[in-house]
Protein backbone atom coordinates (compact mmCIF):
# COMPACT_ATOMS: atom_id res chain seq x y z
CA UNK A 1 0.00 0.00 0.00
CA UNK A 2 1.25 3.33 -0.93
CA UNK A 3 1.97 5.91 1.78
CA UNK A 4 -0.20 8.97 1.28
CA UNK A 5 2.11 11.65 0.40
CA UNK A 6 1.78 15.52 2.30
CA UNK A 7 1.81 18.03 -0.03
CA UNK A 8 4.76 20.29 0.01
CA UNK A 9 4.72 23.80 1.05
CA UNK A 10 5.70 24.80 -2.84
CA UNK A 11 2.94 22.86 -3.92
CA UNK A 12 0.38 24.31 -1.27
CA UNK A 13 1.76 27.50 -1.19
CA UNK A 14 1.36 28.13 -5.63
CA UNK A 15 3.72 29.99 -7.95
CA UNK A 16 2.97 33.91 -6.13
CA UNK A 17 6.70 35.06 -4.53
CA UNK A 18 4.31 36.36 -1.32
CA UNK A 19 2.73 32.59 -1.20
CA UNK A 20 5.80 30.80 -0.48
CA UNK A 21 4.73 29.73 3.14
CA UNK A 22 4.74 25.95 3.79
CA UNK A 23 1.85 24.32 5.27
CA UNK A 24 1.55 24.80 9.23
CA UNK A 25 1.66 20.85 11.27
CA UNK A 26 1.32 20.37 14.50
CA UNK A 27 1.98 17.08 15.90
CA UNK A 28 -0.92 16.88 18.65
CA UNK A 29 -3.00 13.40 18.95
CA UNK A 30 -6.27 13.43 16.55
CA UNK A 31 -9.39 14.54 18.35
CA UNK A 32 -12.89 14.17 16.90
CA UNK A 33 -14.24 16.64 14.65
CA UNK A 34 -16.49 19.37 15.98
CA UNK A 35 -20.26 19.86 14.87
CA UNK A 36 -20.90 22.98 12.48
CA UNK A 37 -23.44 25.81 14.84
CA UNK A 38 -22.30 24.43 18.44
CA UNK A 39 -19.06 27.30 18.65
CA UNK A 40 -19.42 26.64 22.32
CA UNK A 41 -17.36 23.64 22.11
CA UNK A 42 -14.17 24.30 22.37
CA UNK A 43 -12.15 20.71 21.38
CA UNK A 44 -8.19 20.68 21.67
CA UNK A 45 -6.74 21.34 18.47
CA UNK A 46 -6.46 18.02 16.08
CA UNK A 47 -3.31 16.31 14.91
CA UNK A 48 -2.76 18.80 11.86
CA UNK A 49 -0.16 15.72 10.83
CA UNK A 50 -3.38 13.28 10.10
CA UNK A 51 -5.70 15.99 8.45
CA UNK A 52 -2.55 17.26 5.87
CA UNK A 53 -2.40 13.39 5.38
CA UNK A 54 -5.96 13.21 4.49
CA UNK A 55 -6.15 16.03 2.48
CA UNK A 56 -6.81 15.91 -1.00
CA UNK A 57 -4.26 18.88 -1.58
CA UNK A 58 -4.41 18.15 -6.08
CA UNK A 59 -8.77 18.82 -5.54
CA UNK A 60 -8.01 22.13 -3.43
CA UNK A 61 -5.69 23.72 -5.46
CA UNK A 62 -7.79 22.60 -8.68
CA UNK A 63 -10.12 24.36 -7.22
CA UNK A 64 -8.02 27.78 -6.38
CA UNK A 65 -6.68 27.64 -10.20
CA UNK A 66 -10.44 27.62 -10.96
CA UNK A 67 -11.00 30.57 -8.71
CA UNK A 68 -7.88 32.31 -10.63
CA UNK A 69 -9.28 32.07 -13.64
CA UNK A 70 -12.83 33.14 -12.95
CA UNK A 71 -11.55 36.07 -10.91
CA UNK A 72 -7.62 36.97 -12.10
CA UNK A 73 -8.25 40.55 -10.37
CA UNK A 74 -7.63 38.32 -7.26
CA UNK A 75 -4.91 35.87 -8.21
CA UNK A 76 -2.54 37.36 -6.01
CA UNK A 77 -4.38 37.10 -3.44
CA UNK A 78 -5.96 33.99 -3.63
CA UNK A 79 -2.22 32.99 -4.20
CA UNK A 80 -0.91 34.57 -0.83
CA UNK A 81 -3.30 32.47 1.26
CA UNK A 82 -1.54 29.81 3.39
CA UNK A 83 -3.49 26.38 4.05
CA UNK A 84 -3.66 24.81 7.36
CA UNK A 85 -5.22 21.57 7.16
CA UNK A 86 -7.36 21.17 10.97
CA UNK A 87 -10.11 19.01 11.44
CA UNK A 88 -10.97 21.59 14.09
CA UNK A 89 -12.68 23.99 11.61
CA UNK A 90 -16.16 22.42 10.28
CA UNK A 91 -15.36 24.05 6.70
CA UNK A 92 -13.50 26.24 5.49
CA UNK A 93 -11.66 29.60 7.76
CA UNK A 94 -9.40 32.17 7.74
CA UNK A 95 -7.57 34.43 10.47
CA UNK A 96 -6.64 37.99 10.28
CA UNK A 97 -2.84 36.29 9.09
CA UNK A 98 -3.79 35.68 5.79
CA UNK A 99 -4.33 31.76 6.84
CA UNK A 100 -6.84 29.70 5.38
CA UNK A 101 -8.19 26.66 7.59
CA UNK A 102 -9.43 23.64 5.41
CA UNK A 103 -11.39 20.82 7.21
CA UNK A 104 -10.24 17.33 4.86
CA UNK A 105 -13.87 16.05 4.85
CA UNK A 106 -15.08 19.25 3.64
CA UNK A 107 -13.01 18.96 0.90
CA UNK A 108 -14.24 15.67 -0.05
CA UNK A 109 -17.83 16.56 0.49
CA UNK A 110 -17.80 19.52 -1.92
CA UNK A 111 -17.24 19.83 -5.84
CA UNK A 112 -14.21 21.82 -7.05
CA UNK A 113 -16.79 24.73 -8.52
CA UNK A 114 -18.16 24.35 -5.08
CA UNK A 115 -14.42 24.75 -3.27
CA UNK A 116 -13.76 27.90 -5.92
CA UNK A 117 -16.13 29.64 -4.21
CA UNK A 118 -15.87 29.32 -0.97
CA UNK A 119 -11.73 30.29 -2.11
CA UNK A 120 -13.41 33.19 -3.60
CA UNK A 121 -15.35 33.97 -0.72
CA UNK A 122 -12.54 33.54 2.00
CA UNK A 123 -10.25 35.69 -0.14
CA UNK A 124 -12.65 38.53 0.33
CA UNK A 125 -12.97 38.68 3.60
CA UNK A 126 -9.46 38.73 3.38
CA UNK A 127 -9.02 41.56 0.64
CA UNK A 128 -12.27 43.67 1.91
CA UNK A 129 -10.04 43.99 5.38
CA UNK A 130 -13.43 42.94 6.85
CA UNK A 131 -11.23 42.43 10.18
CA UNK A 132 -10.14 46.14 10.80
CA UNK A 133 -13.31 47.15 9.91
CA UNK A 134 -15.01 44.71 12.55
CA UNK A 135 -12.79 46.33 14.96
CA UNK A 136 -13.49 49.65 13.92
CA UNK A 137 -17.07 48.99 14.38
CA UNK A 138 -16.71 47.25 17.67
CA UNK A 139 -15.20 50.31 19.42
CA UNK A 140 -17.53 52.68 17.62
CA UNK A 141 -20.16 50.85 19.30
CA UNK A 142 -18.50 50.98 22.87
CA UNK A 143 -18.22 54.79 22.51
CA UNK A 144 -21.54 55.32 20.98
CA UNK A 145 -23.69 56.05 24.31
CA UNK A 146 -20.43 58.21 26.01
CA UNK A 147 -20.13 59.88 22.54
CA UNK A 148 -24.20 61.23 22.70
CA UNK A 149 -24.74 60.10 19.40
CA UNK A 150 -28.35 59.83 18.46
CA UNK A 151 -30.49 55.97 17.89
CA UNK A 152 -28.80 52.81 19.19
CA UNK A 153 -25.18 51.24 18.47
CA UNK A 154 -24.63 48.97 15.80
CA UNK A 155 -23.58 46.12 17.81
CA UNK A 156 -24.04 45.36 21.38
CA UNK A 157 -20.66 45.21 23.15
CA UNK A 158 -21.93 43.36 26.64
CA UNK A 159 -22.99 40.30 23.87
CA UNK A 160 -19.42 39.68 21.88
CA UNK A 161 -19.59 36.18 20.87
CA UNK A 162 -23.24 37.03 19.28
CA UNK A 163 -22.37 39.84 17.66
CA UNK A 164 -19.17 38.12 16.16
CA UNK A 165 -21.73 35.78 14.16
CA UNK A 166 -24.13 39.32 13.63
CA UNK A 167 -21.00 40.35 11.37
CA UNK A 168 -20.06 37.27 10.13
CA UNK A 169 -23.55 37.13 8.61
CA UNK A 170 -23.63 40.91 7.11
CA UNK A 171 -19.63 40.21 5.71
CA UNK A 172 -20.99 37.14 3.81
CA UNK A 173 -23.78 39.30 2.81
CA UNK A 174 -21.72 41.42 1.49
CA UNK A 175 -19.80 39.34 -0.25
CA UNK A 176 -22.34 36.70 -1.63
CA UNK A 177 -24.33 39.35 -3.57
CA UNK A 178 -21.62 40.84 -5.43
CA UNK A 179 -20.16 36.94 -5.55
CA UNK A 180 -23.43 35.40 -7.18
CA UNK A 181 -23.31 38.31 -10.22
CA UNK A 182 -19.67 38.05 -10.90
CA UNK A 183 -20.25 34.04 -11.34
CA UNK A 184 -23.25 33.80 -13.09
CA UNK A 185 -22.78 32.78 -16.83
CA UNK A 186 -25.12 34.17 -19.57
CA UNK A 187 -28.49 32.13 -19.96
CA UNK A 188 -28.23 29.21 -21.58
CA UNK A 189 -24.71 28.87 -21.51
CA UNK A 190 -22.96 25.77 -20.16
CA UNK A 191 -21.80 27.29 -16.78
CA UNK A 192 -18.57 25.31 -15.27
CA UNK A 193 -17.23 27.86 -13.42
CA UNK A 194 -16.75 28.77 -9.73
CA UNK A 195 -20.43 29.01 -7.14
CA UNK A 196 -21.63 28.67 -3.74
CA UNK A 197 -22.23 25.40 -1.91
CA UNK A 198 -26.15 25.25 -1.00
CA UNK A 199 -27.00 27.07 2.17
CA UNK A 200 -24.74 29.78 1.32
CA UNK A 201 -26.29 33.40 3.02
CA UNK A 202 -27.67 35.98 0.41
CA UNK A 203 -29.53 38.72 0.53
CA UNK A 204 -32.23 36.92 -1.08
CA UNK A 205 -32.17 33.78 0.78
CA UNK A 206 -32.67 35.97 4.31
CA UNK A 207 -35.53 38.48 2.28
CA UNK A 208 -33.45 41.57 3.28
CA UNK A 209 -32.83 44.40 0.92
CA UNK A 210 -29.34 44.52 -1.22
CA UNK A 211 -26.83 46.66 0.51
CA UNK A 212 -23.07 48.02 -0.27
CA UNK A 213 -21.33 47.25 2.45
CA UNK A 214 -21.60 45.18 5.75
CA UNK A 215 -21.93 48.04 8.04
CA UNK A 216 -25.68 48.44 6.10
CA UNK A 217 -26.38 44.72 6.60
CA UNK A 218 -25.68 44.72 10.13
CA UNK A 219 -28.89 46.01 11.15
CA UNK A 220 -30.83 44.28 9.22
CA UNK A 221 -29.48 40.77 10.75
CA UNK A 222 -32.10 39.82 13.53
CA UNK A 223 -31.42 37.60 16.76
CA UNK A 224 -33.38 34.80 14.78
CA UNK A 225 -30.94 34.83 11.91
CA UNK A 226 -28.07 34.34 13.89
CA UNK A 227 -29.61 31.60 16.09
CA UNK A 228 -30.60 29.56 12.42
CA UNK A 229 -26.87 30.26 11.14
CA UNK A 230 -24.34 30.62 13.50
CA UNK A 231 -21.32 31.07 11.13
CA UNK A 232 -17.91 31.50 11.99
CA UNK A 233 -15.45 32.10 9.08
CA UNK A 234 -12.73 33.30 11.32
CA UNK A 235 -10.85 36.70 12.70
CA UNK A 236 -9.83 37.29 8.82
CA UNK A 237 -13.72 38.28 9.11
CA UNK A 238 -15.50 39.34 12.40
CA UNK A 239 -11.94 39.71 14.03
CA UNK A 240 -12.85 37.49 17.01
CA UNK A 241 -10.25 34.78 17.86
CA UNK A 242 -11.44 31.26 16.95
CA UNK A 243 -9.62 28.33 18.76
CA UNK A 244 -8.75 26.70 15.88
CA UNK A 245 -6.49 29.47 14.96
CA UNK A 246 -2.75 29.81 15.33
CA UNK A 247 -1.49 32.92 17.08
CA UNK A 248 0.43 35.69 15.27
CA UNK A 249 3.61 33.61 15.74
CA UNK A 250 2.66 30.28 14.16
CA UNK A 251 2.04 28.69 10.95
CA UNK A 252 4.04 31.75 9.29
CA UNK A 253 2.04 34.71 9.38
CA UNK A 254 1.35 37.44 6.72
CA UNK A 255 2.15 40.82 8.20
CA UNK A 256 0.14 44.15 8.17
CA UNK A 257 2.14 45.79 4.85
CA UNK A 258 2.24 42.76 2.89
CA UNK A 259 -1.37 42.54 3.28
CA UNK A 260 -1.71 46.40 2.34
CA UNK A 261 0.63 45.59 -0.75
CA UNK A 262 -1.72 42.45 -1.92
CA UNK A 263 -4.57 45.09 -1.77
CA UNK A 264 -2.85 47.12 -3.89
CA UNK A 265 -2.59 44.67 -6.56
CA UNK A 266 -5.60 43.84 -6.47
CA UNK A 267 -7.02 47.33 -6.94
CA UNK A 268 -4.52 47.74 -9.73
CA UNK A 269 -6.09 44.45 -11.50
CA UNK A 270 -9.56 45.98 -11.23
CA UNK A 271 -8.62 49.03 -12.81
CA UNK A 272 -6.47 47.78 -15.43
CA UNK A 273 -9.70 45.53 -16.42
CA UNK A 274 -8.38 42.11 -15.47
CA UNK A 275 -11.11 40.56 -15.56
CA UNK A 276 -14.63 41.47 -15.44
CA UNK A 277 -15.02 42.82 -11.88
CA UNK A 278 -18.81 42.80 -10.51
CA UNK A 279 -19.62 47.03 -8.97
CA UNK A 280 -19.19 46.01 -5.69
CA UNK A 281 -15.48 45.05 -6.51
CA UNK A 282 -15.12 48.17 -8.47
CA UNK A 283 -16.22 50.37 -5.62
CA UNK A 284 -14.16 48.90 -3.52
CA UNK A 285 -11.46 49.48 -5.81
CA UNK A 286 -12.63 53.22 -5.87
CA UNK A 287 -12.83 53.51 -1.92
CA UNK A 288 -9.24 51.85 -1.36
CA UNK A 289 -6.89 54.42 -3.26
CA UNK A 290 -8.96 57.04 -1.37
CA UNK A 291 -7.51 58.80 1.99
CA UNK A 292 -10.41 57.99 4.72
CA UNK A 293 -11.93 61.44 6.26
CA UNK A 294 -14.19 61.50 8.27
CA UNK A 295 -17.04 63.17 7.19
CA UNK A 296 -17.60 65.47 10.48
CA UNK A 297 -14.80 67.16 9.74
CA UNK A 298 -15.43 68.15 6.39
CA UNK A 299 -18.91 69.23 7.52
CA UNK A 300 -17.78 71.16 10.76
CA UNK A 301 -15.07 72.87 8.28
CA UNK A 302 -16.83 74.14 5.58
CA UNK A 303 -19.42 75.13 8.30
CA UNK A 304 -17.17 77.40 10.17
CA UNK A 305 -15.73 78.81 6.66
CA UNK A 306 -18.97 79.79 6.28
CA UNK A 307 -19.81 81.25 9.77
CA UNK A 308 -16.53 82.66 9.84
CA UNK A 309 -17.33 85.26 6.87
CA UNK A 310 -20.67 85.82 8.36
CA UNK A 311 -19.28 86.89 11.53
CA UNK A 312 -16.50 88.86 10.22
CA UNK A 313 -18.75 90.87 8.25
CA UNK A 314 -18.68 94.34 10.61
CA UNK A 315 -21.21 97.10 10.71
CA UNK A 316 -21.83 100.12 12.35
CA UNK A 317 -23.76 101.50 15.04
CA UNK A 318 -24.91 105.02 17.11
CA UNK A 319 -26.12 102.58 19.99
CA UNK A 320 -22.53 103.11 21.47
CA UNK A 321 -20.63 105.62 20.54
CA UNK A 322 -17.29 105.07 19.07
CA UNK A 323 -14.07 105.41 21.17
CA UNK A 324 -12.96 109.15 19.35
CA UNK A 325 -16.01 110.30 20.32
CA UNK A 326 -14.94 111.93 23.34
CA UNK A 327 -11.63 113.29 21.57
CA UNK A 328 -13.56 115.40 19.47
CA UNK A 329 -15.30 117.24 22.77
CA UNK A 330 -19.04 116.24 22.10
CA UNK A 331 -19.45 118.32 18.92
CA UNK A 332 -19.63 115.01 17.09
CA UNK A 333 -20.92 111.57 17.82
CA UNK A 334 -18.85 109.20 15.88
CA UNK A 335 -20.99 105.50 15.12
CA UNK A 336 -18.70 102.07 16.66
CA UNK A 337 -18.10 98.58 14.63
CA UNK A 338 -20.32 95.95 15.99
CA UNK A 339 -20.12 92.43 14.94
CA UNK A 340 -23.30 90.90 14.25
CA UNK A 341 -23.44 86.62 15.23
CA UNK A 342 -24.64 85.18 12.37
CA UNK A 343 -28.10 83.67 11.26
CA UNK A 344 -28.06 80.50 10.71
CA UNK A 345 -30.89 78.44 8.70
CA UNK A 346 -30.83 74.33 8.72
CA UNK A 347 -33.21 73.05 6.64
CA UNK A 348 -33.53 69.13 6.84
CA UNK A 349 -34.62 66.82 4.38
CA UNK A 350 -37.34 64.84 6.19
CA UNK A 351 -38.70 62.67 2.96
CA UNK A 352 -39.48 58.92 3.13
CA UNK A 353 -35.89 57.94 1.95
CA UNK A 354 -33.91 59.44 4.51
CA UNK A 355 -33.45 57.55 7.49
CA UNK A 356 -33.17 59.28 11.60
CA UNK A 357 -30.32 57.65 12.05
CA UNK A 358 -28.56 59.61 9.51
CA UNK A 359 -30.41 62.51 10.18
CA UNK A 360 -29.87 62.83 14.34
CA UNK A 361 -25.97 62.01 13.27
CA UNK A 362 -25.86 64.98 11.23
CA UNK A 363 -27.98 67.15 13.52
CA UNK A 364 -25.89 66.56 16.25
CA UNK A 365 -22.77 67.46 14.86
CA UNK A 366 -24.12 71.01 13.76
CA UNK A 367 -25.72 71.77 16.96
CA UNK A 368 -22.07 71.12 18.44
CA UNK A 369 -20.56 73.60 16.28
CA UNK A 370 -23.30 76.06 16.54
CA UNK A 371 -23.07 75.80 20.17
CA UNK A 372 -19.05 76.41 19.54
CA UNK A 373 -19.12 79.37 18.27
CA UNK A 374 -22.06 80.48 19.89
CA UNK A 375 -24.68 80.77 17.80
CA UNK A 376 -27.39 79.11 19.11
CA UNK A 377 -31.52 80.40 20.10
CA UNK A 378 -33.13 82.99 18.33
CA UNK A 379 -29.89 82.92 15.77
CA UNK A 380 -30.79 79.17 15.03
CA UNK A 381 -34.02 78.14 12.87
CA UNK A 382 -34.37 74.53 11.69
CA UNK A 383 -36.67 74.00 8.72
CA UNK A 384 -38.19 70.47 8.47
CA UNK A 385 -39.37 69.99 4.73
CA UNK A 386 -40.39 66.90 2.14
CA UNK A 387 -42.54 68.41 -0.62
CA UNK A 388 -43.58 70.58 2.01
CA UNK A 389 -41.83 72.87 4.80
CA UNK A 390 -42.90 73.29 8.03
CA UNK A 391 -42.98 76.35 10.43
CA UNK A 392 -39.32 76.84 11.78
CA UNK A 393 -38.06 75.85 15.16
CA UNK A 394 -35.76 77.68 17.28
CA UNK A 395 -33.94 74.91 19.30
CA UNK A 396 -29.89 74.46 20.70
CA UNK A 397 -30.23 70.77 21.13
CA UNK A 398 -31.07 67.80 18.42
CA UNK A 399 -33.38 65.91 20.76
CA UNK A 400 -35.54 69.40 21.47
CA UNK A 401 -36.47 68.83 17.02
CA UNK A 402 -39.47 67.52 16.11
CA UNK A 403 -38.99 66.07 12.70
CA UNK A 404 -42.28 66.39 10.54
CA UNK A 405 -42.25 64.89 7.09
CA UNK A 406 -42.32 61.23 5.46
CA UNK A 407 -43.21 61.88 1.85
CA UNK A 408 -42.04 63.59 -1.46
CA UNK A 409 -38.81 65.90 -1.30
CA UNK A 410 -38.36 69.46 -2.94
CA UNK A 411 -35.85 71.61 -0.84
CA UNK A 412 -36.36 74.33 -2.69
CA UNK A 413 -39.33 75.29 -0.89
CA UNK A 414 -37.27 74.93 2.90
CA UNK A 415 -34.29 77.18 1.17
CA UNK A 416 -36.84 79.97 -0.57
CA UNK A 417 -38.89 79.01 3.33
CA UNK A 418 -35.63 80.19 4.92
CA UNK A 419 -34.53 83.01 2.91
CA UNK A 420 -37.92 84.76 3.59
CA UNK A 421 -37.22 84.86 6.82
CA UNK A 422 -36.34 87.89 9.03
CA UNK A 423 -33.36 88.93 9.15
CA UNK A 424 -32.00 86.81 6.48
CA UNK A 425 -29.74 83.94 6.82
CA UNK A 426 -26.26 84.23 6.63
CA UNK A 427 -25.50 80.54 6.26
CA UNK A 428 -28.17 77.86 5.67
CA UNK A 429 -26.82 73.97 6.01
CA UNK A 430 -28.83 71.59 4.22
CA UNK A 431 -28.94 68.00 4.86
CA UNK A 432 -30.56 65.65 2.59
CA UNK A 433 -29.98 62.55 0.41
CA UNK A 434 -29.77 64.40 -2.69
CA UNK A 435 -33.07 63.35 -4.71
CA UNK A 436 -34.22 66.99 -4.46
CA UNK A 437 -34.09 69.76 -7.08
CA UNK A 438 -31.79 72.70 -6.75
CA UNK A 439 -32.73 76.53 -6.51
CA UNK A 440 -30.92 77.72 -10.15
CA UNK A 441 -29.82 80.68 -8.93
CA UNK A 442 -27.90 81.64 -5.12
CA UNK A 443 -30.35 82.29 -2.29
CA UNK A 444 -28.23 85.48 -1.46
CA UNK A 445 -26.62 83.69 1.41
CA UNK A 446 -23.57 81.07 1.87
CA UNK A 447 -25.17 77.51 1.50
CA UNK A 448 -23.83 73.86 2.65
CA UNK A 449 -24.79 71.06 1.55
CA UNK A 450 -24.40 67.68 4.00
CA UNK A 451 -25.90 64.98 1.14
CA UNK A 452 -26.20 61.13 2.55
CA UNK A 453 -25.37 59.60 -0.49
CA UNK A 454 -22.34 58.82 -2.89
CA UNK A 455 -21.87 61.16 -5.82
CA UNK A 456 -22.07 58.18 -8.03
CA UNK A 457 -25.77 57.70 -7.00
CA UNK A 458 -26.45 61.21 -7.83
CA UNK A 459 -26.76 60.67 -11.32
CA UNK A 460 -28.59 57.82 -13.20
CA UNK A 461 -30.62 56.85 -15.82
CA UNK A 462 -34.36 56.92 -15.03
CA UNK A 463 -37.16 53.80 -16.27
CA UNK A 464 -37.52 55.94 -19.75
CA UNK A 465 -33.77 56.14 -20.27
CA UNK A 466 -33.50 59.83 -19.41
CA UNK A 467 -30.66 61.21 -17.75
CA UNK A 468 -31.17 62.37 -14.06
CA UNK A 469 -28.70 64.63 -12.24
CA UNK A 470 -29.16 65.39 -8.65
CA UNK A 471 -25.86 66.72 -8.30
CA UNK A 472 -25.95 70.25 -6.00
CA UNK A 473 -25.04 73.55 -7.91
CA UNK A 474 -20.86 74.34 -7.73
CA UNK A 475 -22.03 77.54 -5.53
CA UNK A 476 -22.96 75.19 -2.77
CA UNK A 477 -20.45 73.63 -0.72
CA UNK A 478 -21.21 69.91 -0.80
CA UNK A 479 -19.85 67.49 1.83
CA UNK A 480 -20.74 63.77 1.29
CA UNK A 481 -21.57 62.29 4.82
CA UNK A 482 -20.70 58.79 4.11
Amino acid sequence: MTAPTIPTPAVMAGPSRLAARPVAVASRPIQPQPQPHQPHQEPDKPDRTQAAEALDAPKLLAARRLAVTACPYLAVALHAIAVVPTYAVPTMGVDRHWRCYVNPAFVVAHSVRDLAGVWLHEVSHLVRDHHTRARRLTEASARHEAAGRPGSAALDPANPRREQVRLNIAMDLEINDDLLKSLTGPPGAEDSGPRLPDGALTPESLRVPERDLFEEYVHDVTPSMVADHWTDCGSGAHDGPAFWEDDAAGAHPLGDYEAAAIRISVRDAIAAGRGTAPAGWQRWAERYDRAPQDWRTLLGAAFRASLGAAAGAGDYTYRRPGRRTASLGGRLVLPSLRRPLPQVAVVIDTSRSVSDVNLGSALTEVAAITRAVGVTGRNVAVYTCDAAVATAQHVCRAEELTLIGGGGTDLRKGIRAAMARTPRPDVTVVLTDGGTPWPKEEPGCRVVAGLFASSRSLTYFDSDNNFVDCRPPQWIETVHLE
